[in-house]
């Protein structure tokens, strides 16, 4: 009895601020299928950032934040049931390839940054690793190895954030001016935007008006393995700070760290690979997986507070510019380079 009087209280509080995210995404969904060339989660983003400017009650802040984070996990496993394990498996592995050298470039140019700009060290590190890997999740991975403060995870997310909702406008209309395919756009998203939920947006966008779903299915797949190198990173750092003797190293944990949503996503990509499904039931399911998509971005548009994310001062919002500037550039040289964009 006391555990389920403890579930429905946890439902409780999550309602109110997923039922809020709902009532922006329909809207926008709509909006994104009569303008296709903007597209539902951009819609969500701008409707959400909106109606958080003028209503958002304290009690629908808790299922605000697990829209924008758990419901994007579970559509992003629903678009694996539209997925061949072959296909995730081959594009995770090439893209490897274009991540060595955005990584790369991320904390070469995040070191430079930190030396021109004087910003504090642990913020560097954050923003450069939640540039180079998936955003807020890398940085709060990340934190609590390097001992960063308070005041330098709030700094570091909020840059980051301020770059994954630029991102969400700029990639497609830059992606098209520079005539990419939807092979090279998906790519380039998922190398190059901050974090998966900007990732998915975007390719999401970029789908919408291609009419089909590859930007969409690559981008989401080349994403969760640039997740996955969140435990190398974490773990080097872990070693290099034990070395410098912070005894801070002890809170770390890769089952704490790890994407389990990732394997979730393959086992679904598995299971359309080996079962056979009803042939409407994939494509139903990811249907959902977009929509919830849109929820997402909505509840982001209604946590985002647009002051907070400048008044932490100019030089993080800089280096965090030039460290996305950077990786994005790098991910298109080496697709040019190597044939693949």
């Amino acid at each position: 009895m006391k555990h389920r009087t403890s579930f429905f209280q946890t439902q409780s509080k999550i309602i109110p601020g997923v039922a809020l995210s709902l009532g922006v995404a329909v809207p926008a969904w709509l909006m994104g299928k009569h303008i296709p060339i903007v597209g539902g989660a951009v819609f969500a983003i701008v409707l959400g950032l909106i109606v958080g400017s003028f209503f958002r009650p304290e009690r629908c802040i808790t299922g605000i934040k697990f829209t924008g984070k758990k419901i994007l996990q579970y559509s992003i496993i629903l678009l694996g049931f539209e997925m061949q394990i072959r296909k995730v498996l081959e594009v995770g592995s090439q893209s490897l390839f274009v991540m060595l050298f955005t990584v790369s470039a991320a904390f070469i140019t995040a070191w430079i940054m930190y030396r021109v700009l004087r910003v504090k060290g642990k913020q560097a590190v954050l923003i450069g690793v939640g540039t180079c890997i998936c955003g807020g999740s890398a940085i709060a991975a990340t934190a609590p190895v390097i001992d960063a403060g308070d005041e330098d995870i709030a700094q570091s997310i909020s840059t980051i954030f301020l770059f994954n909702i630029i991102a969400v406008f700029v990639f497609p209309a830059t992606g098209r001016l520079l005539g990419l395919s939807d092979e090279g756009f998906g790519l380039w998203a998922g190398t190059a935007v901050n974090d998966t939920s900007s990732v998915v947006a975007t390719a999401a966008a970029w789908s919408e008006v291609a009419e089909n779903n590859t930007a969409l299915s690559l981008a989401t797949i080349v994403k969760l393995t640039r997740t996955l190198l969140i435990i190398p990173i974490t773990v080097a750092l872990a070693i290099y700070t034990a070395r410098r003797g912070n005894a801070s190293t002890g809170r770390f944990s890769i089952v704490k760290i790890f994407p389990w949503f990732v394997l979730y996503f393959v086992l679904a990509a598995l299971i359309n690979s080996f079962v056979a499904l009803p042939p409407e039931l994939p494509h139903f399911l990811s249907q959902c997986g977009k929509f919830m998509i849109v929820m997402a971005m909505a509840a982001i548009g209604l946590s985002t507070n647009l002051k907070n994310l400048i008044a932490g001062g100019r030089r993080p919002i800089i280096l965090g510019l030039v460290c996305w500037s950077a990786v994005a550039t790098v991910s298109l040289a080496v697709q040019y380079l190597s044939g693949t964009l």
